[in-house]
C-alpha cells in the first residue's frame, strides 16, 4: 500500500476528486457532505492498473481548519496538490505548500481540477512555477475534471508512476504511529487510526502509548477495511487496542516500539525558514499528527531551543513544522539535533552550544553522538534514534575512544596521586574513584584498569604496595632481638609502629602478625619448625617455648598457626608433633 495525502485551496475539488477516483465518500461528517466542506481528516483508497493499492488522506482546505490538514500530512510521505482551473492559485494553495516543504516532502503531483469551466493552461503555469521552489521541486502534472471524469485515466497513470517512484519503507524500523482518529465500536472497545510509515504492527503485539503509564496490547488490526494479522509500512490502519478507555487517547498522541523512543519536552532544532531571532517566543510546533505549543529560545542564526508544553516521543533527524498561531502562517520547517540536549545556566553557555549546533548534520551518528556525550548507555541511544552498532566498553555503556583513553590516564594518575599521599593505604577505593573521576557505574571503573594497576578487596593499587623507607627501617629495627620473641607492646609504640604501619607491613611482606601487637619476621613458622623437629615428638607447649626461646604471649598463637597450615599436628592430649614428609 501507498498513502498520498491531498493539499489544497478550499472548495478546488480536492474531496470531489478523491471520490471520483475511488468511488468512496472521503467526508466522514453529515455536517461536512450538508456544507460541501471537508472539516476533518478523510479516507478512502483504490487500486491503480499496476496493482499498487493507493490510499488518500483528504485534507480540509479552509484556513480554519489548517491545524486538521497537518495533522494528516504529518506522517504522508507523497502529496496531491490539488488547484482549480478556475481560480488558479490561491492563499491556501500557498500554505498547503509551506507546510509540505516545511515538512521536506520530497514526492508529489500537480492536479488541475475543474479543466471543463476554464482552460488548464495558467493555473498549471502559476502551480508549476511555485512548486518548483520548494523541495517538491519539479513534479508531474494532470488537468482534469472531477464531475466529467476527463483525464482521470491520466490521472490513474500518473499516481502509478508517483507511488513506484516513493523509498521503499523501513519494515524493519521502530513503530511511531501518531493517531489520528480514536472511537469506540460496541463489542470490540476502543479504535485508534493512523497512518504507518515505518516497521510493522502484529495482534497481539504490546506497545507504548504516550501519556500512558502503562503499556497497551493490539487486539485487532484492520487495514483497507479488512481484518489483518499483521499491517507493514507504509499503510493506513486501524488499531483495536485491548483494556482501553477511549478516553485516554485523542489525535497527536502515538503508538510506539517499547523503549525506541526518547520522550522529551526539550529539544534543540535547526530552523528552515525565517530566522531563528524572527521567530515569535511562543509557536506551534507540529509533527505527525500532534500539535504541542512551544517556547523559542534562539541559540544561533538558524538554531534554536524549544520547550514544549508536553513530551513528545522524537528522534534525532525529525522532520517538523513551526506555525505562529496569531498570524495564522507556517513559519518554516526544523531538523531535531539533539532530544537530551546539555542544560545551559552558565555565562557563555548558550553561544557555545550554538556553536556546537551549527556543527550538528541533523543525521543520527554514533560517531558523533559518543563524541558529544563521551559516555552513554546503548539504551539511550536507541531511544535518541542513533544506529547502536558500537562495542560497548562495560555492561551496556558506549564511550568517545579519546575521551576513555583519558578516563584511563587520569585513573593512573588518580592512583599515583593517593599512593603518595596515603603510602600506608593498600590503594585508592573504588568508588572513591568513581566519585574522583565523574562516572555513574562502578563498572566503568573496573573495565579502566588494566596491568600494572589492579584491584585487591575494593581497592586500586598500582601493583605490589609500595613500602617508605621509614616503615621498612622500623620493622627491622623491632626484630633486632632473638628470633621467636616479638618486640613488646611499648616497643611498637617507640618505633612509630602503630596498627595502620602494621597493617602495611604485613601487606608489604615485611612482617608476619599471628595476633593483636605480636609481630614477627615472616620467615619465622619455617624457621620454628626446624626447630622444633629436633625435639622428641610429641612435645608440649612447655617444651616447645622452651625450644623456641619465647613467651607463651608468642609460642600459643604461633602453634595455633603451625596446626592451621598442617606443619605441626595437635593430638587429643594437647601434645603435637611434627608430621613425616609426604
Amino acid at each position: 500500500m501507498h498513502v498520498v495525502a491531498t493539499a489544497g485551496h478550499v472548495d478546488h475539488g480536492k474531496s470531489t476528486l478523491v471520490r471520483a477516483l475511488t468511488g468512496m465518500e472521503p467526508d466522514r461528517w453529515a455536517e461536512e457532505r450538508r456544507r460541501g466542506m471537508t472539516i476533518d481528516l478523510g479516507f478512502a483508497w483504490t487500486s491503480l492498473e499496476s496493482g499498487a493499492t493507493v490510499a488518500f488522506v483528504d485534507v480540509p482546505g479552509h484556513e480554519r481548519f489548517v491545524p486538521n490538514m497537518l495533522a494528516g500530512i504529518g506522517p504522508v510521505p507523497a502529496a496531491m496538490i490539488v488547484v482549480a482551473a478556475d481560480e488558479g492559485w490561491m492563499p491556501q494553495s500557498a500554505e498547503h505548500l509551506a507546510a509540505l516543504h516545511a515538512l521536506d516532502v520530497r514526492h508529489g503531483l500537480l492536479v488541475v481540477t475543474r479543466s471543463d469551466l476554464a482552460g488548464p493552461g495558467p493555473a498549471l503555469a502559476a502551480a508549476t512555477a511555485e512548486i518548483a521552489a520548494t523541495s517538491l521541486g519539479s513534479v508531474e502534472s494532470v488537468a482534469v475534471s472531477g464531475t466529467t471524469g476527463a483525464g482521470l485515466d491520466h490521472l490513474r497513470a500518473a499516481l502509478d508512476r508517483l507511488v513506484h517512484g516513493l523509498p521503499p519503507p523501513e519494515t524493519d524500523a521502530a513503530v511511531r504511529l501518531w493517531i489520528d482518529r480514536s472511537f469506540t465500536i460496541r463489542g470490540a472497545g476502543t479504535v485508534v487510526t493512523g497512518t504507518l510509515g515505518a516497521g510493522f504492527l502484529r495482534t497481539g503485539d504490546e506497545l507504548e502509548l504516550t501519556g500512558s503509564p502503562s503499556p497497551v496490547r493490539i487486539r485487532g488490526l484492520h487495514s483497507l477495511g479488512e481484518p489483518a494479522a499483521q499491517v507493514d509500512a507504509v499503510a493506513r490502519v486501524a488499531v483495536n487496542l485491548r483494556g482501553l478507555d477511549r478516553d485516554a487517547v485523542t489525535r497527536g498522541a502515538a503508538l510506539l516500539t517499547p523503549g525506541r523512543f526518547h520522550s522529551t519536552g526539550l529539544i534543540d532544532v535547526r530552523v528552515h525558514g525565517d530566522p531563528a531571532a524572527g521567530l515569535p517566543r511562543t509557536i506551534t510546533l507540529h509533527i505527525g499528527s500532534a500539535a504541542v505549543p512551544a517556547r523559542v529560545r534562539p541559540l544561533g542564526p538558524d538554531t534554536a531551543r524549544l520547550r514544549l508544553s508536553r513530551p513528545l516521543p522524537l528522534h534525532i533527524g525529525d522532520r517538523a513544522l513551526l506555525r505562529d498561531p496569531g498570524l495564522h502562517r507556517v513559519t518554516g520547517g526544523v531538523t531535531v539535533l539533539d532530544v537530551s540536549p546539555p542544560a545551559l545556566t552558565r555565562r557563555g553557555s548558550a553561544a557555545a552550544r550554538a556553536a556546537d549546533l551549527a556543527a550538528m548534520t541533523g543525521l543520527p551518528s554514533l560517531p558523533a553522538e559518543l563524541h558529544r556525550r563521551h559516555l552513554i548507555r546503548r539504551d539511550e541511544l536507541q531511544r535518541m534514534g542513533v544506529p547502536d552498532e558500537g562495542t560497548p566498553v562495560a555492561g551496556p555503556w558506549l564511550a568517545d575512544p579519546s575521551y576513555w583513553s583519558s578516563l584511563r590516564q587520569r585513573l593512573a594518575d588518580e592512583v599515583s596521586r593517593h599512593a603518595a599521599a596515603h603510602p600506608l593505604e593498600p590503594g585508592i577505593p573504588l568508588e572513591a574513584l568513581r566519585h574522583l573521576l565523574g562516572l555513574p557505574d562502578r563498572a566503568l571503573v573496573e573495565a579502566l584498569i588494566h596491568p600494572p594497576l589492579a584491584i585487591r578487596s575494593g581497592r586500586v593499587t598500582a601493583g605490589t604496595p609500595g613500602v617508605p623507607p621509614e616503615l621498612e627501617s622500623a620493622v627491622l629495627e623491632a626484630f633486632d632481638g632473638p628470633p621467636f620473641q616479638a618486640p613488646e607492646t611499648h616497643r611498637l609504640t617507640e618505633l612509630n609502629l602503630g596498627p595502620r604501619q602494621i597493617a602495611a607491613a604485613v601487606r608489604a611482606g615485611l612482617a608476619l602478625q599471628i595476633a593483636p601487637n605480636v609481630l614477627l619476621p615472616v620467615d619465622t613458622p619455617s624457621r620454628a619448625v626446624d626447630v622444633l623437629a629436633r625435639l622428641p615428638q610429641p612435645f608440649t607447649l612447655s617444651e616447645a617455648r622452651q625450644a623456641l626461646d619465647t613467651t607463651r604471649r608468642v609460642a600459643v598463637p604461633l602453634l595455633e598457626l603451625l596446626d592451621r597450615t598442617g606443619a605441626t599436628h595437635r593430638l587429643p592430649d594437647n601434645r603435637r608433633l611434627i608430621p613425616p614428609p609426604s
